[in-house]
Order: C-alpha cells, then structure tokens, then sequence
C-alpha cells in the first residue's frame, strides 16, 4: 500500500481534526472508529467533562478553516466566578483583559462538526469498527464490527493511533516492547450533573464565567452551554471522608450538596436522580515512550500522553499535537520514520510539561482560588505583565493565550513563582509592592523576551 494512504484509529477529536488536516495535503484518508456515529444518535450526557477551548485549539481550527463556525458554538469565559460557603461571589479574571478568555464548547457538537469538515475533504469515516490489535510485522490492523462481531485485517502502511487514553495501538505497542508506559490515576474521581436553564432559557449563573467551589479536598464546577444550561462537574474522592463513597442514599446526596453548595444546590432540581444514574468518572495522567514504530506507526493525542482535565488542555494540547505534526510533514515528506521521530522529539517534552502543570493546576483550584494570598499573587501579576510586556507573563496567560511551549511555560512558571513569592510574602496589597526589588528580579531571573510557537 502506498503512504500516500494514511490510517487513523479513532475518530475523536484529535483523529477527526488529524484526518482533516491530512486530507488537505492529498492523502487518502481512512479512519476508524469503534463507536457509532453520533450524529445519527443522542448524545448520552454524564461521561464526559466540557471542554475549555483557547488559542492553541483555536489557532489549529483556524489553520483547517473552522474557527468561525466552532466559535459560534462557543462560550466566552472571561474568568472563575467563586463560590464561598455561604453563598458569596468573587471574580477572578483569567487574563489581563476580555482579549484573553477561554471558551465553554460541547464536546459532542465539536466531534460532529470535525467529522463532517473531514468527510467534505474527503475522508471515510468506518464507524462501528473496534481496533483489536495490530500486526507490525504484516502491516496490518485488526478491526472487529462491533455489531457483527467479525473480524477484519486491513492493511494499512502508515497507522496513526488517536483512539484516546486506553488506546489499543500502544496497547499493542506494549505487547511487543515497543514502548514503556505509565498510568497514574488520581485519588480522586467525577461525576457529571446539571444546572437546567431558567425560564425562557435563562442562564441561572453568570454566563461568561467557569464556576468553581473550591471546598480544599473537593470542589464542583459549572461551565454554561448554548441552551441555557451548566454542565457541572464534582471532582470528589473514591474513598474516605467525604467521599463518594460515603454518599449511599439520596439523603446522603442532597444533605451533602445542601451543606457543601448551598447556593447550587436548589438549582439543580435532578440532582439526586443525575448522581445516581451517571457513572463516576477515573482520572489518570499517561505517559509512554516512543510515541512510534519505525515509519508505520504513531500515537497522537490522549494515546500518547492523557492529562487531567484541571488546566483545560486536554484538547488544545491534542490539537496543537495536530499542528506540529502536519508541520513535520511539510518539513519532511515523505519519509515518514523522520516524520514521526520529529514530531515526538518536540512535542514528547511538552506533553509531559502539561501534564504536570495540570496537575499542579488541581490543587490550585481546590485549595488556594479563596486564599487572599493567591488573589493578591495574581494581581502582582498582571501588573508584573503590563510593566515588563513579553518578558513577564502569568503562567496561567502562558499556557491558555499564547502558544509558547509548555515546557517553557512551566520552567519559566517556577522562575515567576519564586519572584512572585519574594514580593508578595512580605505585603498584602498590590500598593505596598518593592518595584525596585521587582525591577531587580525580573532583570536577574527573567532577562529574555517570550516568543509564541
């Protein structure tokens, strides 16, 4: 089979954008997927977390020309809107302006819009088709009909896994001793709820802002769909006290929520009856390395490195993955071993960066968004930022506005903590902050301009 026929695994968001991007430099396309396609079914709400959309996601939908149609599925979030105990509010803006604001998308109206763009550039799209292992040295993968139960090989020369976190491309990988791998899940899962809309679909929250209670061990957060509607998310332990676990009966629930959420609670008037019939979600961060095999076989995505969802890159980390490498292809094509060999060696970095700043972000979320100190932090920054433009920018402004690399991002993010913490350690006001003593260590920490990717 010539590679100039390209075979995805998985039809997700990363498999699907991939797929377009591909189709446009002329190749053949093949994707399959094991599910079936979801523009022809409802949408089962509960196993997935919204999405977040920023720059690096936007800048790869603006590269396959669909930033104006999913951005109009879109909704702004200009910061996180607080939830004290006792029902109080305090805004915490995500960047130094309206210019810089994350966006609430539907996971499920983005995958059909990707699917749709891909088929219109000509990809065949083979739903209902599971990925059972694969044959490196025939060249070939294996697919089960998920309603037939037969089995198929279909040669396939250049093989890209994007078929998510439990991915049977690396699965297979690992089998053979291809790639070494490591799953670390958290302690914590999630479950899926909802805030329905008002009346006459009026938003019951403030729409352009993530909702967050931040409780230390545990917290909800709400993000706002098109209709009206928050998807809420509890991210809460398996185990121990308070857990899911402990939380049996629909008394258990609705006292817990009553006294933890008050204010969210009577907003939500199935939330008993969400809590008991969604499944509860397991949160891991995978690693693995290589990402491939020769010239036949690459990983992209969730496959090659899932994150937890606390920074809102997930998706924007597997997009950006999609950018780089169809930039390695116009660079190296068509010797596909090169291909793959760069696109690992400059993303491989990067994605364990992310991973990490995720996790980081979690207790950020969880335990300091209601600590005065963290506030005043933030403001040091984004007054740092106005005084020394390029040279210092929020950690948080790094990673969702701009397309620095993560791993520079997150070298650079310690720097400014520590800067950050020797001004602010000593004050509680943004007025009473050294400027001199600033001076001094952005010029002997931080001496360098910033360049986005």
């Amino acid at each position: 089979m010539s590679n100039n026929c390209i075979t995805l695994v998985g039809a997700g968001l990363a498999g699907s954008l991939l797929s377009i991007y591909l189709a446009k430099r002329g190749f053949d396309v093949e994707v399959y997927e094991r599910r079936s396609d979801m523009r022809a079914e409802e949408i089962s709400a509960g196993r997935s977390i919204n999405l977040a959309l920023s720059t690096r996601g936007i800048h790869a939908l603006d590269e396959v020309g669909l930033k104006q149609e999913v951005m109009r599925i879109a909704i702004p979030m200009k910061g996180r809107m607080v939830h004290d105990l006792n029902g109080g509010l305090a805004f915490h803006r995500y960047g130094k302006d309206d210019t810089e604001v994350i966006n609430s998308v539907s996971r499920g109206e983005l995958n059909m819009k990707l699917m749709t763009e891909a088929e219109k550039q000509g990809v065949q799209i083979h739903f209902n088709r599971r990925c059972t292992g694969i044959d490196f040295g025939a060249d070939k993968v294996i697919f089960q009909d998920t309603k037939s139960k037969a089995e198929r090989k279909t040669r396939a020369s250049v093989v890209i896994g994007t078929d998510g976190s439990a991915s049977a491309i690396r699965n297979d990988m690992q089998r053979e001793d291809k790639c070494a791998f490591s799953q670390d899940f958290l302690e914590h899962g999630y479950k899926e709820l909802t805030i329905p809309p008002g009346t006459n679909g009026a938003f019951q929250l403030e729409k352009n802002a993530l909702h967050i209670w931040p409780r230390g061990a545990y917290m909800l957060i709400a993000l706002p769909n098109l209709d009206g509607s928050f998807t809420c998310t509890l991210f809460f332990s398996f185990e121990g006290q308070p857990s899911f676990a402990r939380l049996q009966t629909e008394a258990d629930v609705s006292r817990f929520f009553e006294a933890q959420f008050p204010d969210a609670a009577p907003l939500m008037p199935t939330l008993v009856e969400d809590f008991f019939a969604n499944p509860t979600g397991k949160l891991a961060t995978v690693k693995c390395q290589p990402w491939h095999v020769a010239g036949s076989v690459c990983l992209l995505g969730d496959a090659a490195h899932a994150i937890v969802p606390f920074f809102g890159q997930g998706m924007n980390c597997a997009f950006e993955d999609c950018t780089v490498l169809n930039e390695c292809i116009g660079k190296l094509r068509p010797d596909w071993a090169s291909i793959f060999k760069e696109f690992e060696a400059l993303r491989k970095v990067n994605a364990d960066a992310i991973a990490d700043l995720a996790l980081a972000n979690y207790h950020e979320m969880r335990d300091h968004v209601a600590d005065p100190k963290f506030q005043l932090k933030r403001q040091v920054e984004f007054a740092l930022e106005e005084k020394y433009p390029g040279v210092f920018i929020p950690r948080y402004s790094m990673v969702s506005f701009h397309r620095i690399p993560y791993s520079v991002a997150k070298s650079r993010g310690e720097i400014q903590a520590d800067i950050l913490h020797e001004l602010c350690d000593p004050i509680d006001t943004l007025e009473q902050v050294d400027w001199m003593s600033a001076e001094r260590l952005i010029r002997d920490k931080l001496q360098e301009k910033l360049l986005d990717g």
